[in-house]
């Protein structure tokens, strides 16, 4: 019987310096993009050659760029804007005490969640394109020939981020999934 091959998707911990310049970029600090790019490309280096020290076969990029696995589509998709409203899980709402402390622990998201408030279009793939050029990167540097990187899927995004603008729940998924087919034949012809 042989090995059984090991891999994982989502996100993996970041340093305090990449969660910073994430959440700064987010809040609309002004991050010059070759700095910005030129930190992510070292946390993606590192994830790499700490899953290749744990003995993972296929690795990912951590999403190391990535405010969240959902909500970054924004910065890639136009039609996303503002802030939805979000209720914390039925779990935690009947245990106030520790609800407010993780909140003011940090233990509970701080950045804003869009909502889909216009015509979905593609307006950039220039980050999908460095994420793509500092994995591939971090695999040839670990020794890695190949790699698996994440995507958010239509239904994860219209969880995530409710329709205000087409007309039926089945519009929105379609208008999602038309407008994240770059992202999706991008990773593919990447080789992920």
């Amino acid at each position: 019987m042989g090995r059984i091959q090991t891999t994982h998707v989502g996100s993996l911990p970041r340093s305090r310096q990449i969660t910073d310049l994430v959440f700064a970029r987010e809040a609309g600090v002004p991050v010059e993009d070759a700095g910005f790019n030129a930190i992510v490309a070292g946390a993606v280096a590192d994830i790499v050659a700490k899953q290749k020290a744990a003995g993972v076969d296929l690795p990912s990029d951590g999403e190391m760029s990535k405010i969240s696995y959902a909500t970054y589509i924004k910065d890639r998709l136009t039609g996303f804007a503002g802030d939805s409203s979000r209720r914390p899980p039925r779990d935690l709402e009947q245990v106030p005490s520790f609800l407010e402390r993780q909140a003011r622990s940090g233990g509970t998201p701080t950045y804003k969640r869009p909502k889909c408030v216009g015509e979905i279009t593609v307006k950039t793939m220039q980050p999908l394109a460095d994420d793509v050029a500092n994995f591939q990167s971090a695999l040839a540097a670990s020794g890695y020939a190949r790699g698996f990187m994440n995507s958010a899927t239509p239904g994860v995004i219209a969880l995530f981020q409710p329709n205000e603008f087409y007309k039926t729940q089945d519009d929105y998924l379609e208008a999602v999934a038309e407008g994240m087919r770059a992202e999706y034949e991008g990773i593919v012809a990447a080789g992920f």
